[in-house]
């Protein structure tokens, strides 16, 4: 159920309960993991992490209100460029398609639209504040320690995503009403100043798992996207609301916040094992903050106000005695935080009959680059102490590719995901792009598996003339980013197409050793060779060729008498072979020749009609 945003109170806000500031450096959170004056001691702010690097900025004092705004309302939008945070590892992706061939970076950049993401923790398993813009600070349940909260004021241009999981502790279980346990999600948007703010939305949506069903494997490969979008889980369905620019109709296109007053802009509610998820997209006129809650019992947006006036965060977070090896990126956590970009854009020149084919990132990790140590993920402003260093999902941001290609003749547009490192392969994306030719514009369901390469689009390319393509897609949640987009012949896939079909062949029909047919009954057994006949080295093991036979073959010597003819397959009639008087004499080498033209011959008569 999605509601519609309401003023719930004008004057102050209500004040929370009082919550000290004690003076403590917990072992997982405190300051001997970070250098003095940082972000993280004792409290988290919400500072954003030195670029590149695992270290923070200093942060003001923590008594003082940090307000980051990302300019006065219409400013054109500054270009971030794309973080290539630490030095990036080699290349452990591994693509079939672009077998012997290698990359090249995109070298795009983000705008530096602020948007709010609340997807730490991922699997809710209570009530409580998930994130809050707001100055102040919210105690964790798991270790009863306040942090500090994500501090940051929107003005002018913003976004919002919420990507969570309910997982509560007894998932199977009702309630006396037979009833499972749900839980309301609920966004908050806050106005501590003194005149009204104005809010315009642009576009965006709201769903849940049981508007938009999540099944792991359906819909796959590439299917034309009509007026009625697919249903493919609540990520993709917000993000082709996205990316086709259209608004909710339940949600209002314009709302007024009241001066020092909060208003619930929406809910939706969660049976167990549910997810919701939401993109938007707007504008205001003046500084405002946001937060997002989960509450169990919400029949009214007070009962929302009262679970953000608590003060306490939501169970869930998993991350918090790993802080150290966040800030370390060794482990990546999910993002809780304002990351500034909603938008990323690159455009690329290639002349596919000089330079071959094209290989770009698209959507590129710290892991999955393709060896072009290009990191398409854009940074934190703001984060709570347990998210990820940076938007590592890039969930929520359209990604706009022009491509000005240069060729003759047909190829193929492709999106490709690395093949798995070990374990098994698993649906990396399900989403939706849209693909602009000269030919008119696709829109396109992709369903894809790490290790598949599938054709987007096909493209007939004139050498006389530049051909403009352009790849867009909103990426949605539920999604595994560092995929590879790729131009190349026609032909090139089809040979991958081949070479698949072969090793699936080869796979289902494994050779399996026959055991030895058994000669038919009454059949006349071969004698065994007289002792004088085994003379050598040895009586057992495999017979070898001498060094000698390894050049130009002597003449086929007779056929030795003592070896009778093999009985005949079944079905056929016995071939009888004339005997040929023994050699005199003979070695070692004369009988291995014997043999040889004997098994030779004993062949020819099998095959004979």
């Amino acid at each position: 159920m999605l509601a519609i945003a309401k003023v719930l109170a004008s004057g102050d806000p209500p004040p929370g309960p009082a919550r000290p500031s004690p003076p403590f450096s917990p072992p997982s959170l405190g300051s001997r993991h970070h250098p003095p004056g940082s972000c993280e001691t004792p409290l988290a702010s919400g500072c954003p992490p030195t670029q590149g690097t695992g270290s923070l900025s200093p942060c003001p004092d923590p008594g003082l209100s940090v307000v980051r705004s990302p300019g006065p309302l219409g400013i054109v939008a500054l270009a971030v460029t794309v973080l290539s945070a630490v030095e990036a590892p080699a290349a452990r992706a591994y693509v079939a398609l672009m077998a012997g061939q290698s990359a090249q970076p995109l070298r795009g950049a983000f705008n530096n639209v602020p948007v709010l993401h609340s997807n730490q923790p991922e699997e809710v398993t209570g009530p409580g504040i998930l994130i809050n813009t707001a100055p102040g600070q919210a105690m964790a349940v798991e270790t009863g320690q306040w942090l500090r909260n994500a501090e940051f004021s929107f003005d002018g241009e913003f976004g919002l995503h919420l990507h969570h999981k309910y997982f509560p502790p007894s998932r199977g279980a009702t309630g006396p009403d037979g009833r499972r346990p749900e839980l309301t999600i609920a966004t908050v948007l806050i106005n501590p100043g003194v005149r009204p703010v104005h809010i315009r939305f642009e576009n965006g949506a709201v769903r849940n798992s049981f508007e938009a069903p999540y099944l792991a494997n359906n819909l796959m490969g590439v299917k034309p996207l009509g007026p009625r979008p697919w249903n493919t889980g609540p990520g993709d369905a917000t993000a082709v609301q996205m990316l086709r620019g259209r608004l909710d109709p339940r949600l209002s296109e314009e709302i007024t916040i009241p001066a020092r007053s909060r208003l619930v802009l929406f809910t939706t509610r969660l049976p167990a094992l549910g997810i919701a998820n939401a993109l938007l997209r707007g504008r205001s006129d003046g500084p405002f903050q946001m937060a997002v809650v989960a509450a169990k019992r919400a029949g009214t947006d007070e009962d929302v106000l009262m679970v953000l006036d608590a003060g306490q965060l939501a169970p869930g977070r998993i991350y918090l005695d790993r802080v150290s090896e966040i800030n370390n990126r060794m482990v990546f956590s999910r993002v809780g935080g304002v990351a500034l970009g909603d938008r990323y854009r690159a455009t690329v020149r290639h002349n596919l009959q000089q330079q071959g084919p094209l290989h770009v990132p698209f959507t590129s990790t710290n892991r999955h680059h393709f060896g072009t140590g290009e990191v398409q993920v854009n940074p934190l402003a703001s984060r709570m102490i347990d998210s990820s260093l940076d938007n590592v999902g890039t969930y929520g941001v359209r990604f706009d590719v022009d491509l000005q290609l240069r060729g003759s003749g047909p190829y193929e547009l492709v999106m490709s995901h690395p093949s798995p490192s070990g374990g098994r392969n698993f649906t990396a994306f399900r989403g939706s792009l849209e693909i602009d030719t000269p030919a008119g514009r696709q829109d396109v369901h992709v369903g894809l598996r790490s290790g598949q390469s599938l054709s987007l689009a096909s493209l007939q390319l004139d050498p006389s003339v530049e051909t403009p393509v352009r790849v867009s897609m909103v990426y949605p949640a539920d999604a595994t980013p560092g995929h590879l987009l790729s131009v190349v012949p026609s032909s090139q896939l089809a040979m991958l197409r081949e070479r698949e079909r072969q090793l699936e062949l080869a796979r289902l029909n494994r050779p399996v050793a026959a055991p030895a047919t058994p000669p038919p009954l009454g059949a006349t057994a071969s004698p065994a060779a007289p002792p004088s006949a085994r003379s050598g080295p040895s009586d057992t093991g495999p017979l070898r060729p001498p060094p000698d036979l390894m050049g130009t073959p002597p003449p086929s010597p007779p056929r030795p008498g003592w070896l009778l003819p093999p009985p005949p397959p079944p079905g056929r009639p016995r071939v009888s072979v004339p005997a040929v008087p023994p050699a005199s004499g003979g070695d070692y080498v004369d009988r291995y020749r014997q043999a040889i033209e004997e098994q030779r011959r004993m062949m020819q008569g099998w095959q004979a009609p």
